[in-house]
Protein backbone atom coordinates (compact mmCIF):
# COMPACT_ATOMS: atom_id res chain seq x y z
CA UNK A 1 0.00 0.00 0.00
CA UNK A 2 1.37 3.70 -0.65
CA UNK A 3 2.65 5.18 1.88
CA UNK A 4 0.70 8.12 3.55
CA UNK A 5 1.63 11.53 1.64
CA UNK A 6 0.11 13.83 4.65
CA UNK A 7 -0.40 13.43 7.91
CA UNK A 8 -3.97 11.87 8.84
CA UNK A 9 -4.34 11.70 12.40
CA UNK A 10 -7.34 11.61 14.74
CA UNK A 11 -5.88 15.03 16.40
CA UNK A 12 -5.69 16.64 12.96
CA UNK A 13 -9.03 15.38 12.10
CA UNK A 14 -10.67 17.13 15.67
CA UNK A 15 -8.98 19.88 14.94
CA UNK A 16 -10.38 20.17 11.35
CA UNK A 17 -13.88 19.72 12.55
CA UNK A 18 -13.28 22.45 15.33
CA UNK A 19 -12.21 25.03 12.83
CA UNK A 20 -14.96 24.18 10.37
CA UNK A 21 -17.46 22.39 11.43
CA UNK A 22 -17.54 23.33 14.73
CA UNK A 23 -20.87 21.57 16.06
CA UNK A 24 -19.68 18.10 15.16
CA UNK A 25 -16.23 18.61 17.20
CA UNK A 26 -17.75 16.97 20.24
CA UNK A 27 -19.04 13.64 18.63
CA UNK A 28 -16.99 10.39 19.33
CA UNK A 29 -13.95 9.91 16.56
CA UNK A 30 -12.08 6.94 15.59
CA UNK A 31 -10.47 5.91 12.57
CA UNK A 32 -12.70 3.33 10.66
CA UNK A 33 -9.85 1.98 7.23
CA UNK A 34 -7.13 3.37 5.79
CA UNK A 35 -6.85 2.71 2.35
CA UNK A 36 -4.74 3.13 -0.59
CA UNK A 37 -6.39 6.50 -1.52
CA UNK A 38 -8.50 7.52 1.75
CA UNK A 39 -8.73 7.21 5.50
CA UNK A 40 -12.01 6.96 7.15
CA UNK A 41 -13.31 7.99 10.48
CA UNK A 42 -16.42 7.54 12.04
CA UNK A 43 -18.29 10.84 13.75
CA UNK A 44 -20.30 9.45 16.37
CA UNK A 45 -23.17 7.26 15.13
CA UNK A 46 -24.69 8.68 11.61
CA UNK A 47 -21.38 10.08 9.83
CA UNK A 48 -18.18 9.50 8.53
CA UNK A 49 -15.37 11.39 7.51
CA UNK A 50 -13.50 10.66 4.01
CA UNK A 51 -9.79 12.32 3.81
CA UNK A 52 -7.34 11.63 0.96
CA UNK A 53 -4.25 10.53 1.93
CA UNK A 54 -2.58 11.30 -1.11
CA UNK A 55 -2.46 13.75 -4.30
CA UNK A 56 -3.77 11.09 -6.62
CA UNK A 57 -6.97 10.72 -4.67
CA UNK A 58 -7.43 14.52 -3.47
CA UNK A 59 -9.44 15.09 -7.34
CA UNK A 60 -11.86 11.90 -6.64
CA UNK A 61 -12.95 13.05 -3.58
CA UNK A 62 -13.67 16.42 -4.98
CA UNK A 63 -15.02 14.53 -7.76
CA UNK A 64 -17.47 12.87 -5.36
CA UNK A 65 -18.34 16.36 -3.85
CA UNK A 66 -19.60 17.51 -7.63
CA UNK A 67 -21.32 14.58 -9.32
CA UNK A 68 -22.87 12.49 -6.32
CA UNK A 69 -25.78 14.79 -4.33
CA UNK A 70 -27.45 14.94 -7.85
CA UNK A 71 -26.96 11.43 -8.64
CA UNK A 72 -28.13 10.37 -4.56
CA UNK A 73 -31.77 11.78 -4.98
CA UNK A 74 -32.68 9.59 -7.25
CA UNK A 75 -30.40 6.23 -6.21
CA UNK A 76 -32.47 3.40 -4.60
CA UNK A 77 -29.71 2.13 -2.34
CA UNK A 78 -27.21 4.16 -0.31
CA UNK A 79 -24.69 6.39 -1.30
CA UNK A 80 -21.45 8.50 0.36
CA UNK A 81 -23.31 11.84 -0.78
CA UNK A 82 -21.29 14.38 1.30
CA UNK A 83 -23.83 16.52 3.87
CA UNK A 84 -20.50 18.59 4.81
CA UNK A 85 -17.83 19.62 2.61
CA UNK A 86 -14.09 20.82 4.69
CA UNK A 87 -11.33 22.74 2.85
CA UNK A 88 -7.63 22.86 3.39
CA UNK A 89 -6.16 23.83 6.94
CA UNK A 90 -3.06 23.30 9.04
CA UNK A 91 -1.06 22.14 6.52
CA UNK A 92 -4.02 19.51 5.24
CA UNK A 93 -3.68 20.54 1.71
CA UNK A 94 -6.86 18.84 -0.32
CA UNK A 95 -10.58 19.22 0.37
CA UNK A 96 -12.51 16.46 2.93
CA UNK A 97 -16.01 14.66 2.88
CA UNK A 98 -18.38 14.29 6.07
CA UNK A 99 -20.70 11.88 4.55
CA UNK A 100 -23.55 9.64 6.14
CA UNK A 101 -22.34 6.37 7.71
CA UNK A 102 -23.32 3.68 5.81
CA UNK A 103 -23.78 0.34 8.03
CA UNK A 104 -22.01 -2.90 6.71
CA UNK A 105 -19.70 -5.23 5.65
CA UNK A 106 -18.10 -5.74 1.80
CA UNK A 107 -19.64 -7.66 -0.24
CA UNK A 108 -16.57 -9.42 -1.32
CA UNK A 109 -16.27 -11.24 1.58
CA UNK A 110 -20.30 -11.04 3.17
CA UNK A 111 -22.62 -13.64 1.81
CA UNK A 112 -26.29 -12.23 0.48
CA UNK A 113 -29.41 -13.75 2.27
CA UNK A 114 -31.52 -13.79 -0.59
CA UNK A 115 -28.80 -13.84 -3.67
CA UNK A 116 -31.77 -13.14 -6.22
CA UNK A 117 -33.30 -10.58 -4.26
CA UNK A 118 -30.34 -8.71 -3.75
CA UNK A 119 -29.89 -9.00 -8.26
CA UNK A 120 -32.74 -7.64 -8.43
CA UNK A 121 -32.15 -4.20 -5.89
CA UNK A 122 -28.84 -3.92 -7.75
CA UNK A 123 -29.98 -4.46 -11.37
CA UNK A 124 -32.79 -1.75 -9.84
CA UNK A 125 -30.07 0.96 -8.97
CA UNK A 126 -28.36 0.13 -12.06
CA UNK A 127 -31.14 0.90 -13.91
CA UNK A 128 -31.65 4.31 -11.54
CA UNK A 129 -27.65 4.93 -12.27
CA UNK A 130 -27.55 4.51 -16.31
CA UNK A 131 -28.89 7.75 -17.57
CA UNK A 132 -28.21 9.94 -19.86
CA UNK A 133 -25.31 12.31 -18.64
CA UNK A 134 -25.37 15.62 -19.60
CA UNK A 135 -22.75 16.81 -22.26
CA UNK A 136 -20.05 17.94 -19.80
CA UNK A 137 -20.02 14.78 -17.58
CA UNK A 138 -16.70 13.54 -17.19
CA UNK A 139 -15.09 10.69 -18.80
CA UNK A 140 -12.49 8.45 -17.95
CA UNK A 141 -9.95 7.19 -19.96
CA UNK A 142 -9.53 3.67 -18.12
CA UNK A 143 -13.44 2.95 -17.91
CA UNK A 144 -16.30 3.42 -19.85
CA UNK A 145 -15.03 3.11 -23.50
CA UNK A 146 -15.55 0.34 -25.76
CA UNK A 147 -14.14 -2.96 -24.13
CA UNK A 148 -12.47 -3.74 -27.03
CA UNK A 149 -9.87 -0.48 -26.70
CA UNK A 150 -7.96 -2.74 -23.94
CA UNK A 151 -6.84 -5.46 -26.76
CA UNK A 152 -3.38 -4.50 -26.68
CA UNK A 153 -2.89 -4.13 -22.78
CA UNK A 154 -4.40 -7.79 -22.42
CA UNK A 155 -2.06 -9.06 -24.95
CA UNK A 156 0.65 -7.68 -22.92
CA UNK A 157 -0.63 -8.70 -19.43
CA UNK A 158 -1.38 -12.50 -21.15
CA UNK A 159 2.27 -13.19 -21.11
CA UNK A 160 2.31 -12.97 -17.26
CA UNK A 161 -1.00 -15.51 -16.77
CA UNK A 162 -0.82 -19.06 -16.64
CA UNK A 163 -4.27 -18.70 -18.38
CA UNK A 164 -3.22 -16.19 -21.04
CA UNK A 165 -3.92 -17.98 -23.27
CA UNK A 166 -7.23 -19.11 -22.50
CA UNK A 167 -8.04 -15.40 -21.58
CA UNK A 168 -6.96 -14.02 -25.08
CA UNK A 169 -8.82 -16.92 -27.28
CA UNK A 170 -11.95 -16.13 -25.21
CA UNK A 171 -11.32 -12.36 -25.31
CA UNK A 172 -11.71 -12.32 -28.83
CA UNK A 173 -14.56 -13.96 -28.62
CA UNK A 174 -16.30 -11.32 -26.25
CA UNK A 175 -15.00 -8.22 -27.99
CA UNK A 176 -16.56 -8.89 -31.43
CA UNK A 177 -19.67 -6.83 -30.65
CA UNK A 178 -20.66 -3.56 -31.35
CA UNK A 179 -20.11 -0.64 -29.31
CA UNK A 180 -22.89 1.09 -26.98
CA UNK A 181 -24.88 3.26 -29.88
CA UNK A 182 -26.59 5.37 -27.49
CA UNK A 183 -25.03 8.58 -25.86
CA UNK A 184 -22.61 7.71 -22.69
CA UNK A 185 -24.20 7.12 -19.50
CA UNK A 186 -23.73 8.08 -15.77
CA UNK A 187 -21.58 5.25 -14.27
CA UNK A 188 -19.70 3.78 -11.49
CA UNK A 189 -16.95 3.04 -12.94
CA UNK A 190 -15.35 0.79 -10.33
CA UNK A 191 -17.98 -1.38 -9.27
CA UNK A 192 -16.80 -4.30 -7.44
CA UNK A 193 -17.23 -6.75 -4.39
CA UNK A 194 -15.42 -4.26 -2.50
CA UNK A 195 -17.63 -1.10 -3.19
CA UNK A 196 -20.43 -2.49 -2.14
CA UNK A 197 -21.71 -2.91 1.55
CA UNK A 198 -24.00 -5.65 3.25
CA UNK A 199 -26.12 -5.47 6.31
CA UNK A 200 -27.93 -8.24 7.35
CA UNK A 201 -27.84 -10.15 4.07
CA UNK A 202 -28.64 -7.00 2.11
CA UNK A 203 -26.97 -4.47 0.04
CA UNK A 204 -27.00 -1.26 2.43
CA UNK A 205 -24.68 0.90 -0.03
CA UNK A 206 -22.93 1.89 -2.96
CA UNK A 207 -19.65 3.56 -2.34
CA UNK A 208 -16.28 5.16 -3.75
CA UNK A 209 -17.45 6.80 -6.61
CA UNK A 210 -13.85 8.70 -7.54
CA UNK A 211 -14.44 7.27 -10.51
CA UNK A 212 -17.90 7.78 -11.25
CA UNK A 213 -18.22 9.38 -15.31
CA UNK A 214 -19.95 9.10 -18.10
CA UNK A 215 -19.47 5.75 -20.05
CA UNK A 216 -21.01 2.26 -21.60
CA UNK A 217 -23.04 1.17 -18.30
CA UNK A 218 -21.40 -2.22 -19.48
CA UNK A 219 -18.63 -1.32 -17.25
CA UNK A 220 -21.13 -1.89 -14.46
CA UNK A 221 -22.81 -4.34 -15.63
CA UNK A 222 -19.40 -6.86 -15.80
CA UNK A 223 -20.20 -6.46 -11.82
CA UNK A 224 -22.97 -9.82 -12.35
CA UNK A 225 -20.07 -12.10 -12.90
CA UNK A 226 -18.63 -11.94 -9.81
CA UNK A 227 -21.65 -11.35 -7.27
CA UNK A 228 -24.15 -13.59 -8.69
CA UNK A 229 -24.34 -17.13 -9.77
CA UNK A 230 -25.58 -17.78 -13.25
CA UNK A 231 -29.35 -17.84 -12.50
CA UNK A 232 -29.24 -14.47 -10.43
CA UNK A 233 -27.18 -13.05 -13.01
CA UNK A 234 -30.32 -13.41 -15.40
CA UNK A 235 -32.37 -11.30 -12.84
CA UNK A 236 -29.73 -8.92 -12.50
CA UNK A 237 -29.77 -7.83 -15.88
CA UNK A 238 -33.28 -8.39 -16.39
CA UNK A 239 -34.08 -5.72 -13.60
CA UNK A 240 -31.04 -3.23 -15.00
CA UNK A 241 -33.34 -3.66 -18.55
CA UNK A 242 -36.27 -1.33 -16.91
CA UNK A 243 -33.94 1.87 -17.56
CA UNK A 244 -33.50 4.36 -19.88
CA UNK A 245 -32.17 1.45 -22.00
CA UNK A 246 -32.74 -2.35 -21.99
CA UNK A 247 -29.70 -4.44 -21.61
CA UNK A 248 -29.56 -6.33 -24.86
CA UNK A 249 -27.29 -8.78 -25.90
CA UNK A 250 -24.19 -7.38 -26.93
CA UNK A 251 -24.25 -4.86 -24.04
CA UNK A 252 -24.70 -8.10 -21.72
CA UNK A 253 -21.62 -9.70 -23.72
CA UNK A 254 -19.33 -6.22 -23.36
CA UNK A 255 -20.35 -6.45 -19.97
CA UNK A 256 -18.65 -9.79 -19.59
CA UNK A 257 -15.82 -8.81 -21.77
CA UNK A 258 -15.39 -5.94 -18.87
CA UNK A 259 -15.42 -9.08 -16.14
CA UNK A 260 -12.79 -10.87 -18.10
CA UNK A 261 -10.84 -7.69 -18.50
CA UNK A 262 -11.29 -6.89 -14.67
CA UNK A 263 -10.12 -10.87 -13.62
CA UNK A 264 -6.88 -9.94 -15.23
CA UNK A 265 -6.45 -7.05 -13.34
CA UNK A 266 -7.05 -7.98 -10.03
CA UNK A 267 -5.55 -11.14 -10.56
CA UNK A 268 -2.20 -9.14 -11.56
CA UNK A 269 -2.35 -6.27 -9.55
CA UNK A 270 -3.38 -7.38 -6.18
CA UNK A 271 -0.20 -8.47 -4.35
CA UNK A 272 -0.75 -6.45 -0.99
CA UNK A 273 -5.13 -6.87 -1.42
CA UNK A 274 -5.92 -10.90 -1.01
CA UNK A 275 -10.10 -9.74 -1.02
CA UNK A 276 -9.50 -8.34 -4.56
CA UNK A 277 -7.19 -11.54 -5.85
CA UNK A 278 -10.04 -13.54 -4.39
CA UNK A 279 -12.09 -11.23 -7.07
CA UNK A 280 -10.44 -11.85 -9.98
CA UNK A 281 -10.02 -15.76 -8.85
CA UNK A 282 -13.65 -15.90 -8.56
CA UNK A 283 -13.80 -14.10 -12.15
CA UNK A 284 -11.48 -16.50 -13.91
CA UNK A 285 -13.05 -19.50 -12.86
CA UNK A 286 -16.45 -18.12 -13.83
CA UNK A 287 -15.52 -17.45 -16.82
CA UNK A 288 -12.80 -19.62 -17.91
CA UNK A 289 -13.79 -22.45 -15.82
Amino acid sequence: MPAAEVDTSASLVRALLESQHPDLASLPLREAANGWDNVIFRLGDALSIRLPRRAMAARLVEHEQAVLPALGARLPIAIPVPVRIGRPEFDYPWSWSINPWIPGTIAAVTPFADPSREAQRLGAFMAALHTTAPVDAPSNPHRGHFVGRNTDINVERAAQLDWGDSMLERWGELVDVEPWPHEPTWIHGDLHGANLLVDDGEISGVIDFGDVCAGDPATDLSIAWSLFGERDRDVFREAASRGEHAVDDATWQRAEAWALHFAVIYTLHSADNPTMGAIGDHLRRTLLG
